[in-house]
């Protein structure tokens, strides 16, 4: 399971692909196409085209580390390619929505409230 790191931002490659990339073709796909380091504190996070696999990749001091996540039943709320070819930053918490089925904007979230009492 993946663990947040402070300050570690997480980047989605819009539309599908191709996850028969290891880790040398994803660092390239991050370094040649986002125009980012690969060697930076960030999660930068690939599916296919089906939808149904995710693959993380992560630089630690010393290494890569390239997570796969593979549905059983389903398919990711993942969004779809855009005009452009610069990934999608989203926050830990919209990553952990993908992960667990949901799409990046919920429909509804609970209403703001502004306090009506001074203290």
């Amino acid at each position: 399971m993946l663990n947040e790191h402070y300050g570690q931002k997480v980047y989605l490659a819009r539309g599908h692909t191709d996850l028969r990339k290891a880790i040398d073709g994803l660092a390239g796909i991050v370094q040649l196409e986002f125009n980012l380091s690969p060697f930076e504190s960030s999660l930068f996070v690939f599916c296919n085209r089906n939808k149904d696999k995710l693959k993380i990749l992560e630089w630690t001091q010393s290494g890569f580390w390239l997570h796969y996540f593979r549905l059983e039943k389903g398919r990711f709320q993942w969004p779809d390619q855009t005009d452009e070819s610069s990934p999608l930053g989203i926050t830990w918490r919209e990553l952990r929505w993908i992960l667990d089925g949901l799409p990046l904007k919920p429909a509804k979230f609970h209403p703001s409230v502004q306090s009506k009492y001074v203290f």
